[in-house]
Order: C-alpha cells, then structure tokens, then sequence
C-alpha cells in the first residue's frame, strides 16, 4: 500500500474528504517524526511503538572493492508491534 491508497482507505473508513485524510496523515507523519527527531517514544496502543535507537559504529565491507570501511554510529527508528496488530497479521 502506498501513501494515496492509504489516503483513500482512511478517507473511506472515517467518512472524510481525501484532502482531509491526506491533512490527516500528512500531520501524523510531521508529529511522529518531531517527536522521534526530540528523543521521545510514540506509543500507539494496540498498534504499536516506535522509537529511536542508536546503532553502533562498525566496519563494513566495500562489495565492490572489498576494501574495509568504517560505518559510522547513527539513529535509527524501530517499530515494535503492539499485542492486537500481531494477533491480525
């Protein structure tokens, strides 16, 4: 499912204008990464968590040359599933 048919689905099952799903979605997405961006967890429940985790520097390796590099530490975001979306899939 891509962004416009999410729209549609959410435009659908509440009763709304596509452009005010779109609105909707468009605000979930900008709350949810500042809150990630500031450090804070978005917990939604019954659907799931997201969170930011550090991942650790490592040493990679180039496929092409098979020259070793080092991969820099960087944020990531995780998602854990909540108990009911793990039940339905």
């Amino acid at each position: 499912m891509n962004k416009a048919q999410l729209i549609d689905a959410i435009a659908e099952k509440a009763g709304l204008t596509k452009a005010d799903a779109k609105k909707s979605l468009d605000a979930f997405v900008e709350a949810t990464s500042d809150a990630l961006k500031n450090g804070d967890r978005v917990a939604l429940i019954g659907f799931g968590s997201f969170s930011v985790a550090t991942r650790s520097a490592r040493t990679g390796r180039n496929p092409q040359s098979g020259k070793t590099i080092e991969i820099p530490e960087k944020n990531v975001v995780k998602f854990k599933p909540g108990a009911e979306l793990a039940d339905v899939v």
